[in-house]
């Protein structure tokens, strides 16, 4: 019965949204340029070398000698071997969904267990710095020193996350810790890196081009759901269906005194990071205060957009998603109440303003985080280009040789 019932919810929802693109073509049209546009400019070449780094340093071993340096401080914190540094490491610094993407790959390696990689998905899909301080604080609040709080609730909580989900699982079997020798550190870790180097058979040529294609591939998924989401936040709002969960949204709002407004913006953010953070940024409050709370929710709970592409990537391994989507929770709730904390020390007391003015930054031309976004939206489409057209190559060459043994 609890099939049938699913059965006929997925086939609902799917009716209703071909419905709605067929009677709005244009607007769902303007809302799928919109996510592609993002895509291509920004998305698909900022996370492009994380990826296929990623992918090289984990054939070439460095993801093991990083694993066996950080052993002494991953397990006590998180539970997680010392590989799990590198993804958390390099989730922070690229973004989502970075962090799920390497997760799966320690997992397909079997360099964590299967407990030990939904713990570390948990912790290591972050906000990149270039979102927070570009997008987010510069491009839409016109106000770098904002980032610094933002930033700070963001990775603070972050961490909080992992430390509480290493309690997660304890009863199911880890991977246990690396076998004990009477080396130290360096060299131990040395010996670990040549050893995962030596048991990867295949040619350098073959490696690159594998992380490429497989780093393209990713980010071709990743851009579908971004274009999905974009025309289905547009659908949901014309047909009216936004009103409905808004006026939920603003009872809860109220009991926790906070602005009505932001009812709407919360929604959407909750659905497309984005587009409620530009939302946020237009409405009019007294303080700069519970704006900043609903955004620290939103960028921790990442976004049903964000969160399907992570349920994509764990799909293909034996990671469940479950813990993730609590953990989304945890980090919105964590990363928000740190705000209300820090909100005095980190923002209040750094301005030369009466508290509650939004100062317009006088040096948002040679802000380092505005100036890259700029250079991505010239530079992206092209970067985007050639790189799926040395995919296309190398992915034709494949064929060619398949076909010829």
């Amino acid at each position: 019965m609890k099939q049938i019932i699913k059965t006929l919810l997925l086939a609902g929802v799917t009716i209703f949204i071909t419905f709605s693109l067929i009677k709005f073509p244009d607007q769902a049209l303007e809302a799928s340029i919109r996510g592609l546009n993002m895509w291509w400019e920004i998305v698909f070449p900022s996370l492009l070398p994380f990826f296929i780094i990623s992918e090289l340093l984990l054939a070439f071993g460095v993801v093991k000698f990083i694993g066996v340096l950080f052993e002494p401080i991953m397990r006590p914190l998180f539970n997680v071997p010392g590989v799990g540094s590198f993804g958390w490491i390099l989730g922070m610094a690229s973004g989502y969904p970075t962090g799920a993407k390497i997760a799966a790959r320690l997992r397909e390696d079997n360099q964590v267990s299967k407990v030990e990689a939904e713990r570390l998905v948990s912790f290591t899909n972050a906000t990149s710095p270039l979102f927070i301080f570009g997008a987010v604080s510069v491009g839409f609040f016109h106000d770098a020193r904002i980032g610094i709080l933002l930033a700070t609730c963001h990775y603070v909580g972050n961490a909080l996350v992992g430390i509480c989900m290493r309690f997660y699982g304890k009863n199911e079997s880890n991977s246990g810790k690396l076998p004990q020798s009477d080396d130290n550190k360096a060299v131990k870790a040395l010996k670990e890196m040549h050893r995962t180097r030596i048991q990867d058979k295949r040619a350098l040529g073959e490696i690159i081009g594998d992380a490429v294609v497989n780093s393209i591939k990713t980010l071709v998924m990743v851009g579908g759901f971004i274009v999905l989401f974009s025309v289905l936040i547009k659908l949901l709002f014309i047909v009216g269906i936004t009103s409905i969960f808004t006026v939920v949204l603003q009872q809860g709002l109220s009991l926790l005194m906070l602005p009505a407004e932001l009812a709407l913006p919360l929604f959407s953010g909750m659905f497309e990071i984005t587009i409620g953070a530009d939302m946020i940024s237009e409405i009019a409050t007294d303080t700069l205060l519970p704006k900043a709370i609903i955004i620290s929710f939103i960028l921790g709970f990442n976004g049903f957009s964000i969160q399907a592409q992570v349920a994509s990537i764990l799909a293909q391994t034996d990671i469940r998603f479950r813990p993730y989507f609590f953990a989304r929770f945890l980090h919105g709730i964590f990363a928000s109440i740190l705000t209300i904390l820090l909100y005095k020390p980190l923002y209040l007391n750094k301005q030369a303003f009466e508290p509650g003015d939004i100062p317009v930054s006088q040096d948002i031309t040679n802000n380092i985080w505005i100036n890259t976004l700029e250079l991505l939206k010239h530079a992206g489409p092209l970067i985007t280009i050639v790189s799926l057209a040395i995919t296309a190559v190398i992915l034709y060459k494949r064929m060619n040789r398949k076909d010829a043994a």
